[in-house]
């Protein structure tokens, strides 16, 4: 039983290109098929979500994070009665977008696309993904996505100004996304935050006193743990603490939502639209615990020396291949050169980056590095 404020599959607004109902499957699950089926979404497991290949293969990547992330946004829909298709096809897809090398690759090529003016988003990369790139059907490019999952995809994780964006007018960006869409954001930030943490002491770049001195919420259930299991190794300890505080944003984001759509008496998707704000939220007091978590992983990891080296390689690989291909466009793919007859040279080139894995942008800078 859908709350009165989910999206309704039968309401949907359609796909760009009509195509027949399906016998057995919905539009969101198929949408949510098409995205599993995409060459981008397969490329995501060999993306670097925090920590190459050469630490180990047992840490995340932006595929095995992804899935993560829809658990996750699957449990929290589920207990708000909310659109479970709709929300595991937005989560799959939310961040098919990134480039190689993590957040490090990502801020790279804006900085190389400022330098002509342009930038960046993963966001709206996403959405050229899957409204261009993917060559899958005969009838139409793309996926053909229905509307609201192409609108969740620019709109999960921020506002953008319909001044400034113009031509992402038909997502109605005056108006707020719908709950499936919010939590997204929210559940890729619990996912994160708990995951790192996890990765970062499997690496040995975190010890066990340190995360308990630097993230309280950890040393609270930690002290719990320990109570209950005084003689389990510290991994399991650290196991079994990392699971309840992933269990404390994730029940707390439930309440805290439920809540503020109580507050703020919505009785319908277009009251949630209509909302000043959005209403996916943790509560105040979690809230500042995850800040905190996130601050810690900031100081501690995510800047560590030891993993500068995958920093240095991520603007150096990709502003020399960036100016190789805006220097010597014939030796762009075919398709790429094509597309440069219509499109401006550095968008091309942004995409055609955007797109590699780690590996395959490695062979490439080795390719020139040799050739010069």
């Amino acid at each position: 039983m859908l709350a009165a404020y989910a999206v309704r599959v039968e309401e949907s607004r359609g796909r760009r290109h009509p195509e027949p109902q399906h016998p057995y499957r919905n539009d969101f699950q198929r949408d949510r098929d098409r995205v599993i089926h995409a060459r981008a979404f397969r490329r995501l497991q060999a993306k670097t979500q925090v920590f190459t290949r050469r630490y180990s293969d047992h840490f995340r990547n932006r595929l095995t994070h992804t899935l993560e992330v829809a658990q996750i946004a699957r449990t929290v829909a589920g207990a708000l009665n909310l659109n479970v298709d709709f929300v595991e096809a937005l989560a799959l897809v939310h961040d098919l977008g990134h480039p190689p090398f993590g957040h490090a690759g990502e801020k790279a090529l804006n900085n190389a696309m400022q330098a002509h003016g342009l930038f960046f988003d993963h966001n709206l990369h996403a959405l050229r993904i899957v409204e261009d790139f993917e060559l899958r059907y005969a009838a139409f490019r793309g996926l053909n996505l229905t509307f609201e999952v192409r609108e969740g995809i620019i709109k999960h994780s921020r506002d953008y100004d319909p001044q400034q964006f113009p031509e992402l007018e038909e997502y109605l960006l005056e108006q707020r996304p719908p709950l499936e869409a919010q939590l997204i954001d929210l559940a890729d930030e619990i996912a994160y935050n708990t995951a790192d943490l996890d990765d970062g002491y499997e690496a040995h770049l975190l010890t066990l006193e340190q995360i308990r001195e630097g993230v309280p919420v950890f040393a609270h259930f930690l002290r719990e743990v320990e109570g209950l299991y005084p003689d389990a190794p510290d991994k399991l300890k650290f196991n079994e603490t990392i699971k309840r505080v992933l269990d404390r944003l994730v029940g707390d984001l439930i309440r805290n939502t439920q809540a503020r759509v109580e507050a703020a008496k919505i009785r319908s998707l277009k009251d949630v639209r209509k909302h000043p704000e959005r209403l996916a939220a943790l509560s105040a007091e979690v809230e500042e615990e995850r800040r905190t978590s996130k601050s810690f992983l900031y100081d501690n990891l995510y800047f560590s020396p030891a993993l500068a080296e995958e920093k240095d390689d991520a603007e150096i690989i990709i502003s020399a291949l960036f100016e190789q291909w805006m220097m010597n466009p014939s030796t762009l793919p075919h398709n790429y050169q094509d597309k440069a007859r219509e499109d401006p040279l550095p968008r091309v080139v942004c995409d055609y980056i955007a797109g590699m894995t780690d590996n395959f942008i490695y062979e490439q800078y080795e390719r020139f590095a040799t050739a010069r």
